[in-house]
Parts: C-alpha cells; sequence; structure tokens
C-alpha cells in the first residue's frame, strides 16, 4: 500500500446540508482548504466522502416519489435511484469545482471509479424498533473493494472527492449509506481519525446538551434509550465499525461553524462536538445524559 509508507490520511464525511446552501458551502470550502494548504506546514493528507439528503429529498417530491427512511437509513427502489445518482452527481461537481477554485487539488469520484465502492446488496435491516425491512437497492461497502485509486490520488497529493454512490458486482448501481461509506473507507485506508460533519453539534444526551466524550460502550445504551434516533442511529453504527477498524477516533462536528470544523480534524479535544472513542477507563466512563468530559 502506498498510504502505509506516508502519514495516515484524515477521511472527512459532509453532510448533503452543508453543501447545498452557497453560504454553508463557502463555509466548508474554506475550512477543507486551511486543511488541506494550511500556512504551509505538513498537513495529512485528505480523502473526502459526502452525500446529497435534503437535495434528494427536493427532487423525489418533485418527481412524485415518496421518502422513505428507517434508522436514518433511505429505502431505495429503482426510480429512487434513479434520483440519488442524479442529485449526487450534481453535488459532487459542485463541490469539487468549489474546492478546486480554493486551490484544493480535488479529484471527484463515486464508489464506481475502480470499485473503491464495492459493495453487497444489503441484508433486511433490523430497525430500532426490531422490524426487519428490506432496503431495496441499498450497497454494504464489501471487504475487498479496491482502494488502489484512493491510495495513488492521496499518495499523489491529490483530495478524492466521493459521492456515496456503490457498484455491485454485477456492475449494478446501489445508494450507500454516505456515514456508513466514510467509516469503511476510513477503515480501509487506515485513517487516524474520521469527521463526520453535518447541522448537529456532535451526539446530544437526554438534556440536550452535546457530550464532548463518548465510548463504543455506550452506543447501544443511546440508541435503546431512545436518546439517538433517526439518522444519529446510522452515524453511531459507523462510528462503531471505523473504531472497531482501527481509525483511531471518531468526530461530530456541526459543519456550519467553520472554526468548529478544522478544529475537529486537528484538536485532541475538539470545541462543540463529540469525540468517539474504542473504549476508555470504565473508572471515568461517560454516562448517557451527562455533558461532562471523561477525567
Amino acid at each position: 500500500m502506498r498510504i502505509a509508507a506516508r502519514r495516515r490520511p484524515l477521511v472527512l464525511k459532509f453532510g448533503g446540508e452543508l453543501l447545498e446552501d452557497r453560504a454553508l458551502l463557502a463555509g466548508v470550502v474554506s475550512a477543507v482548504a486551511r486543511m488541506a494548504i494550511g500556512d504551509g506546514d505538513v498537513h495529512a493528507p485528505l480523502v473526502i466522502i459526502h452525500g446529497g439528503g435534503r437535495e434528494i429529498d427536493a427532487a423525489l417530491k418533485h418527481a412524485g416519489l415518496e421518502k422513505r427512511q428507517v434508522d436514518g437509513l433511505r429505502i431505495t427502489d429503482g426510480a429512487t435511484l434513479e434520483v440519488v445518482v442524479a442529485v449526487l452527481g450534481a453535488v459532487n461537481t459542485r463541490l469539487v469545482a468549489a474546492l478546486n477554485t480554493a486551490g484544493v487539488p480535488a479529484v471527484g469520484l463515486t464508489g464506481a471509479d475502480a470499485n473503491c465502492g464495492l459493495s453487497e446488496l444489503a441484508a433486511p435491516h433490523r430497525a430500532a424498533d426490531g422490524r426487519a425491512v428490506d432496503l431495496g437497492r441499498v450497497g454494504v461497502p464489501a471487504k475487498d473493494a479496491d482502494m488502489r485509486l484512493l491510495e495513488s490520488l492521496v499518495g499523489d497529493r491529490f483530495v478524492p472527492v466521493v459521492a456515496c454512490i456503490g457498484i455491485g458486482r454485477d456492475g449494478t448501481l446501489l445508494n450507500v449509506n454516505a456515514d456508513t461509506l466514510a467509516a469503511h473507507l476510513a477503515a480501509r485506508l487506515s485513517a487516524k481519525r474520521l469527521v463526520i460533519a453535518g447541522t448537529t453539534p456532535g451526539v446530544l444526551g437526554r438534556d440536550g446538551a452535546t457530550l464532548p466524550l463518548l465510548e463504543s460502550a455506550a452506543f447501544a445504551e443511546l440508541v435503546s434509550s431512545g436518546t439517538a434516533t433517526a439518522g444519529m442511529i446510522a452515524k453511531l453504527r459507523a462510528c462503531e465499525h471505523a473504531l472497531a477498524g482501527g481509525v483511531d477516533d471518531v468526530v461530530i462536528v456541526d459543519g456550519r461553524d467553520a472554526a468548529a470544523l478544522v478544529a475537529a480534524a486537528e484538536s485532541d479535544t475538539p470545541p462543540r462536538a463529540t469525540r468517539l472513542i474504542a473504549d476508555c477507563d470504565t473508572n471515568a466512563r461517560l454516562k448517557v445524559g451527562s455533558a461532562r468530559t471523561l477525567a
């Protein structure tokens, strides 16, 4: 692997809600430019994954198609998939153009490029309420997805920008949850950190305050207690996968705050965000609903 001899990459996942508004997109781009270019210092290589949820929802409504989701995962039939692919392609091009204009050497991709997003058809999803739900044309990243293209781009100091579209072994395009794809790529690329940026200021406890530090042992309790719902359930499951795959930590941050976004990428104690780790000293375990940091 080319990455093994270089600095471990930083993987950034951006929710589509950050990329549809011109002002929010400008903030994201300025933060990424600082991470990629900085003040001449040596920075970790970057890999970006993005979604496009709100624009997909709007396009579905315009097409007269129903939006269906379970635990933050989109149920995808053939007609929905066509909309997803079209919207994500437009979002990807817009983001790549903005990054390159800001001096970031970004390259737009989907998971179909060089099979970097090779995926298996998802099994029926066991929902938080116990139901088994057929997700339709939704993919789960395969363990043997080919990382050589991403490794080559990163090794040559380009910034891959990957839309969350997977490809089946038969060439069929599949909708892949962006958090799931980001966690998979972070693990496969031996990333040091995964940053998940949306419009939520981290993981919230029962009191509505951001939990500054959270260990993986608490994830299941957050879901079972109902504290984590909808899209946060998918994020926590993705975080668990990334941590199990060797990523040092995951930071969930409100990407509307450019300064917080940069801190989420660079700081060991990012403010206004939640840092998630694989485990910690049981005597200092963070209790769900508490907003205190671990001792």
